[in-house]
């Protein structure tokens, strides 16, 4: 069974230069050097068309849409610290099995799993707290009114 493959698009936020060799490793699912690696060497062995259809591709394919939160303000540090929680728990972790295709070693891949399981714990305790908190409880009674 092979795995669906999404939309092709080019992804300047990985990229070099306009983001198509980023945009089309995620598509395939390789490693963004290989497809790097792959264009330039078509460019030095003569293949002149891999610039014009590089080119060609950076106008016609789209940015990748993705939440970009470059503009974000915090009122304090615990916002912030809170927002990066939440972004390590809802952040997918993909481990690669052959060395061309993209995603972590599992050595990293571990470790980011720890890392996001620490975080999960953290907002568990602190719902935790909440809960069993007088604040909690007035609230409840308030609401049971």
């Amino acid at each position: 069974m092979s795995k669906r493959r999404g939309e092709l698009y080019r992804d300047p936020c990985k990229g070099k230069i306009a983001g198509v060799c980023a945009g089309l490793a995620d598509y395939f699912g390789w490693e963004t050097w290989l497809v790097r690696i792959l264009v330039v060497s078509g460019v030095l062995l003569g293949m002149g068309w891999f610039v014009v259809i590089y080119i060609a591709a950076w106008f016609i394919l789209d940015k990748k849409s993705g939440k970009v939160n470059k503009g974000k303000k915090f009122t304090n540090a615990q916002d912030h610290e809170n927002y990066k929680e939440n972004d390590i728990c809802n952040e997918s972790i993909k481990v690669k099995a052959r060395i061309w295709q993209s995603g972590e070693p599992p050595r990293q891949a571990f470790h980011d799993i720890k890392r996001k399981y620490g975080g999960l714990e953290r907002q568990l305790r602190s719902m935790e707290k909440y809960v069993t908190s007088p604040e909690f409880t007035v609230s409840r009674e308030i609401n049971r009114l």
